[in-house]
C-alpha cells in the first residue's frame, strides 16, 4: 500500500480561507459523486456527514493545519 500525505499550515485569514475552499469543493464533489452513484445509501450518507463536518468546521477563520492522506490500496477495482 503507497501512503501519501501533505499537509497546509493555517497561519492567516487568507490560509484559513484556502483550507475553506478546498474542504468546500470537496464536500460538493463527495455530494454529487454520491447522488450519481450511492444515493440512499447509509455509507454514502455516513462518508457526506463526516465531509460536511469537515466543512463547517473550517467556516470560522482562525490558525490551524488541513492534512490530506492519501492511501492506494494493492489491487484493482471490482467491474
Amino acid at each position: 500500500m503507497s501512503h501519501y500525505r501533505a499537509s497546509f499550515e493555517m497561519n492567516s485569514k487568507t490560509d484559513s480561507y484556502a483550507a475553506r475552499r478546498i474542504l468546500e469543493q470537496a464536500y460538493d464533489t463527495i455530494r454529487e459523486e454520491s447522488r450519481s452513484v450511492r444515493e440512499g445509501t447509509d455509507d454514502a450518507d455516513e462518508l457526506l456527514a463526516a465531509f460536511r463536518t469537515l466543512r463547517d468546521a473550517a467556516k470560522r477563520p482562525t490558525p490551524g493545519r488541513l492534512t490530506i492522506t492519501y492511501e492506494q490500496y494493492d489491487g484493482e477495482f471490482e467491474d
